[in-house]
């Protein structure tokens, strides 16, 4: 079977806080001949694993690594990569996604209100202007 998977999918394979639901996320997980994951599905599962269950972001980018290196897995890698090194830099892991997919639909300069996003993605040499 080939699946999109909700986050809810990926946060009880991850924390195990449901038994039932956990073994449920891991047989399919696991079984998958494809696993296709979304970038809005990575955004929350970071927001929730973060703000919710009270990871570390490095613990949240272990979490989504170890996802990458599953063979039956589709993402948006180099999305999903951005979105690792701003989240590793001390930043939100969604404004680096949100920076390589408004690029790559032709925006040529990030702009947000968020200092800490635009200083983070200035110095990893993209074009970021604070408002």
């Amino acid at each position: 079977m080939k699946v999109a998977v909700d986050t809810n999918v990926l946060v009880r394979a991850v924390v195990c806080d449901d038994p039932a639901q956990a073994s449920a996320a891991t047989k399919v997980l696991t079984n998958a001949e494809l696993i296709a994951v979304a970038l809005p599905c990575l955004c929350e599962f970071v927001w929730v694993l973060v703000r919710v269950y009270d990871f570390q972001p490095s613990d949240a980018a272990t979490a989504i690594r170890a996802l990458l290196a599953a063979a039956n897995v589709e993402v948006n890698r180099p999305a999903v990569e951005v979105g690792l090194s701003v989240l590793e830099a001390g930043g939100d892991f969604a404004d680096g996604v949100i920076a390589y997919e408004g690029n790559w639909l032709g925006g040529e300069t990030f702009v947000s209100f968020d200092k800490k996003a635009v200083a983070l993605l200035t110095a990893q040499g993209q074009s970021a202007r604070l408002l």
